[in-house]
């Protein structure tokens, strides 16, 4: 901090002409932070006896320096006010200018712009030193530095009669903001002064600082309060003692309680763990991780996942707990969607327009719509799973988990535990905490027990009873947990007979047996053959970028064959047909050999000449033209009997007339 005294004062007002007036001596008198500013100004080319007023900035641009500075102002206010209480009817002014040093706030007398000593101070003036001269407020903004110019320190004649005492403002990154300033009568020039314009800068900062720092605290208030309302889990604030300090929208929906009614009520009321042995008020004090627990309504009960963790004051104090509660039905959701149990397969995705086929999607799609129990009867192969799925999306299930479990491929010992779950401790290898069986993670959705005819009779017993009550109990557990399941079964075993064995209880055949579907095995509906074929054959093709075309006698062998494998079957005769084809083409040789070998080239049937190792392709098709026309003439243009002879399907018969351009003149 700087000041002249009055003892250099004269010696100043000397050097100062004699700076002006070019000429050489020592500066005695003069500050050399003084001096160096006049050496800027004449540089600058400031015109010392320049007695018009200062240059101002523009309406519109000082509106946006306003705007900018709005947070700087508004907190630099009341200082300034509390500064000029000390100054008022003095003639001294308060301001406060920007780092450009244009004056965007004072406080002044009323007569401030008629007094000639302080006419230069009005809003967006600027002090800058190539405009102003040396001055307190432009010469603290190049040194920023707190510093006081009084009489002949400033560079321009007209602001001798002015004392003036400014301090730079910097805000939180040390960055220079501002600059607040008195200027007065050089006679009532005081050290003083400086120190109070110094004090008030300081005040301004420090207050900067807390606003910043509330903003910030209020910023992250505001998104926790927004994250606390907008999270669909659940969550529970409570004290030491375990009552409700805050909930949020979620957990009010989860227990239907509002916020304002939370008063008085126990955490221990609305979340039950599973060992009843713990104790319930110290557990919710200690940090933990997906623990399952039973979430309590005024009207029911049912599973949730809870996390806790506890929270202290600055003191390391324990002050209560947080509890994030998630439904265990939403955390099956998301399981099920993301661990591939949603069922993703509609009746468009069956392939096939056979009678037998379609009376099947028929009587599935009149089953779909309500919730009773099925059974899928067939062949392995012929799409029982597909049906399964389907019936799933067509319900009012379908947003709801299709769990799939298949019955024969699970070790014996392991189906109860795969079914209805186990509690932690319950064999040996049990995962702490437990694990849920099928039943409840498919709650409220489908449960689609395939191969159903080879699942053990002690747990058939058990399946009986949860489909009777609806309620399971896990393996090692005591309490009963309620599911809502829809039931789809599906065997390749004729359940009947298999109950007159012996190896499947009457009761639980019945009551799976509500709704029976059979579907059809590919060998009965030799029309679809071709149609699914094809139907893989562009799957394959557009998922390798690769356009194949189809002899005809490779239909005419597809559909004479007896597909023990169904349509799982003919989807692998797809694949290794694509994998094998050369020149863009499908021929007989890319077929396996135990469907060509199921062909006998001794029967008169027309694909008997199909043999590619002995017969040529023109030699085939010349034979079964003319083996064609024989025949309609012999049965004086009956397809059906030709067909008969030839033991191929009509439909077949007038695909090769087509082909070969026959005419029948029946």
């Amino acid at each position: 901090m700087n000041s002249a005294s009055e003892f250099n004062r004269e010696r100043v007002i000397e050097e100062w002409n004699s700076y002006i007036s070019n000429e050489s001596f020592y500066m005695l008198g003069t500050r050399s932070e003084i001096l160096q500013s006049w050496e800027r100004c004449k540089l600058h080319g400031v015109n010392p006896f320049d007695n018009s007023l200062h240059d101002a900035i523009s309406k519109s641009k000082f509106e946006t320096a306003l705007l900018k500075k709005e947070r700087l102002i508004r907190i630099a206010q009341p200082f300034m006010n509390n500064l000029y209480k000390f100054v008022r009817g003095t003639g001294f002014v308060v301001v406060m200018t920007d780092e450009q040093g244009y004056i965007l706030e004072m406080f002044a007398d009323d007569d401030v712009w008629q007094n000639p000593m302080t006419k230069n101070f009005f809003l967006g003036s600027s002090w800058k030193e190539e405009i102003a001269g040396t001055n307190a407020i432009g010469t603290a903004l190049v040194i920023q530095e707190p510093i006081q110019v009084s009489g002949a320190e400033h560079y321009c004649e007209k602001h001798h009669c002015l004392t003036c005492s400014a301090a730079p403002i910097f805000d939180v990154t040390g960055s220079l903001i501002g600059v607040i300033n008195i200027s007065g009568a050089c006679t009532s020039s005081h050290l003083h002064t400086l120190g109070m314009v110094v004090a008030t800068a300081d005040a301004i900062m420090a207050q900067l600082r807390i606003d910043i720092k509330n903003h910030q605290l209020g910023m992250a208030n505001r998104k926790l309060n927004n994250f606390f309302n907008m999270v669909l889990d659940g969550v529970l604030i409570v004290n030491t003692d375990g009552y409700l300090t805050d909930m949020n929208p979620a957990a009010e929906d989860m227990f239907g309680i509002e916020r304002k009614d939370m008063n008085d009520i126990l955490v221990q009321n609305l979340i039950v763990l599973r060992h009843q042995s713990e104790d319930h008020s110290s557990f919710f004090m200690k940090s933990c991780s997906y623990r399952e627990s039973i979430m309590q309504t005024k009207n029911s009960q049912s599973g949730c996942i809870i996390s806790t963790a506890p929270y202290y004051n600055e003191n390391n104090q324990l002050m209560g707990s947080f509890i994030i509660v998630k439904p265990v039905k939403q955390v099956q959701k998301l399981v099920n969607q993301f661990g591939g149990y949603m069922a993703s397969l509609q009746f468009d995705d069956i392939i096939g327009e056979s009678y037998a086929l379609r009376e099947a999607i028929r009587i599935a799609n009149l089953t779909a719509i309500n919730d009773s129990n099925v059974l899928l009867t067939g062949e392995s192969g012929t799409g029982k799973e597909i049906f399964a799925q389907a019936i799933h999306n067509r319900s009012t299930q379908s947003n709801s988990p299709f769990i799939p479990l298949n019955c024969a491929a699970i070790p014996r010992e392991l189906i109860g535990s795969e079914l209805f779950g186990y509690e932690e401790g319950a064999f040996t290898g049990a995962k702490r905490g437990g694990k849920p069986g099928k039943f409840e993670q498919a709650s409220g959705g489908t449960l689609f027990l395939d191969e159903i005819g080879d699942m053990p009779l002690e747990h058939q017993t058990v399946l009986l009873r949860v489909i009777q009550e609806k309620k399971i109990v896990r393996i090692g557990g005591e309490k009963m947990i309620p599911v809502n399941v829809r039931l789809i079964c599906a065997t390749n075993k004729n359940l009947y007979e298999e109950v007159e064995r012996g190896t499947f209880r009457r009761d639980l055949y019945y009551r799976l047996n509500v709704m029976s579907i059979m579907i059809p095995p590919l060998r009965s509906r030799p029309e679809d053959i071709a149609l699914l074929f094809d139907y893989f054959l562009s799957k394959l093709c557009k998922n390798r970028g690769i356009t194949l075309r189809v002899l005809p006698l490779v239909y005419e062998i597809l559909t004479d064959y007896s597909w023990p494998g169904n349509v799982r079957e003919l989807q692998n005769v797809v694949e290794r047909a694509v994998n094998l084809a050369e020149r863009n083409e499908i021929n007989l040789n890319h077929l396996p050999d135990i469907i060509k070998n199921s062909i006998n080239i001794n029967q008169k049937n027309l694909t008997s000449l199909t043999s590619c190792r002995s017969i040529n392709k023109e030699e085939i098709m010349k034979n079964e033209k003319i083996k064609i026309v024989e025949l309609l003439n012999i049965h004086v243009g009956n397809v059906s009997r030709v067909a008969k002879d030839l033991g191929v399907s009509r439909k077949t018969v007038y695909n090769k007339m087509k082909l070969y351009s026959i005419y029948n003149e029946k």
